[in-house]
């Protein structure tokens, strides 16, 4: 019973559909070696050229890989071979955060594409707060947090309170919002006065100021920085929401089934409107990482990266749960640092780290698929016991 139960679990499916893309992405390496197709000629004649120089290929990427996000075995010493797993980490921080905004989301039944935007509005918030004001240190810190995080839920809030009060559908009215908020942040960065650096005509922001940058939690040389505690404890905090207080078992609720929710007495409205001014306030987090911790020489209308979006993809890797999109958020952010070092080191085009990540989507997205390649049963099946027939074996007698 109970490796069924893991066998028809949502965990194995994500770990099996990590794995599929995996294997599809070591094809694709494989296809694309220059080695491989010049062994490939003579294949026939000499095939085992061919398995040698395909292994390597694969081996030496996916080494490529591990090497450039989790330890470099060729670096001198631990502080400089463990710098990946640092570098994983600081990449891995604002795909935490959005993560467990999209994922909260989801929770609720509602689905939060406007991530850019939420990102962007919170960045530029915070960033104006960390450039612009003049505050003690941690003060300052603390106040560009909690304004970027403002800003990120007024603007997905948005989007709560429309499908609230007219029924407007959450993934158009997030999507319109994004294209509003690149290009209202992308207008304040060309308008001096407002976030260009004054005496620039460059669209960029000026410096953080030394008291709002986040502190380098492993020392100067790391990149890690206290944005990644911030996604721990915002972990903790999704957890207890969602699993320990009554406004989680209220968003399930809605989530499973907003009409029962509203015989049972939920006000749904009005958890639509908290999940997305939650879910906001969770992605303006990421934004505020980026600006405060990542990139604090200024920003410009590209500082979301495309982790909005990415986003999503974690959030469905982490099955909508905590702790699932915090370990989704840190396998992506392996995928970004390692993915340089196998473009430099084997000469493996990055973009293939994109088709590993989108279909690890397309496998978690088909379930079945998942399934039947590798023959687990369905969820909810039994095996049937065979019942022996009394009245036969009676009539018999």
């Amino acid at each position: 019973m109970a490796l069924r139960e893991i066998a028809t679990g949502n965990a194995i499916i994500s770990v099996l559909a990590v794995l599929l893309a995996l294997l599809v992405g070591a094809i694709m390496i494989a296809f694309t070696d220059e080695n491989v197709q010049k062994t490939a000629v003579y294949f026939f004649a000499r095939p085992g050229d061919t398995v040698v120089a395909v292994w390597q290929s694969v081996s030496g990427a996916y080494s490529a890989l591990f090497q450039g996000s989790i330890y470099n075995f060729r670096r001198p010493g631990f502080e400089a071979g463990i710098k990946p797993l640092t570098e994983t980490l600081t990449f891995a921080t604002p795909l935490i955060a959005a993560g467990l905004g999209v994922g909260l989301a989801f929770r609720v039944g509602m689905f939060n594409i406007g991530g850019r935007g939420q990102m962007l509005i919170a960045a530029s918030v915070a960033g104006w707060v960390g450039f612009g004001w003049d505050l003690p240190w941690g003060i300052h810190m603390i106040v560009a947090v909690l304004a970027g995080m403002l800003g990120g839920a007024l603007w997905a809030g948005i989007a709560g309170l429309l499908k609230a009060r007219t029924g407007a559908h959450e993934v158009i009215v997030t999507i319109m919002l994004n294209y509003i908020a690149y290009y209202l942040v992308s207008w304040m960065l060309r308008t001096p006065g407002l976030l260009q650096a004054p005496g620039s005509s460059n669209p960029k922001t000026p410096a953080i100021k030394e008291m709002a940058v986040f502190i380098k939690i492993l020392g100067p040389q790391y990149n890690l920085h206290f944005g990644f505690l911030l996604a721990i404890i915002a972990t903790i905090i999704v957890w207890w929401i969602l699993n320990r207080s009554n406004l989680g078992f209220q968003f399930k609720a809605v989530g499973e089934n907003p009409n029962a929710a509203r015989v049972a007495g939920i006000n749904v409205k009005s958890m639509y409107v908290y999940a997305m001014l939650i879910s906001g306030a969770l992605v303006g987090l990421a934004g505020v990482a980026q600006v405060l911790g990542t990139v604090t020489t200024g920003f410009s209308s590209g500082i979301d990266a495309g982790i909005g979006f990415d986003a999503i993809t974690v959030a469905l890797l982490g099955r909508s749960t905590p702790w699932g999109i915090f370990v989704a958020g840190i396998l992506f952010g392996a995928f970004k640092a390692g993915g340089f070092s196998m473009q430099a080191a084997e000469g493996v085009p990055v973009e293939i780290v994109l088709v590993v990540q989108s279909l690890i989507v397309l496998f978690i997205a088909a379930p079945p698929l998942v399934r039947a390649i590798f023959r687990l049963p369905s969820p909810g099946s039994r095996q049937k016991r065979t019942v022996p027939n009394v009245t036969k074996e009676v009539a018999a007698k």
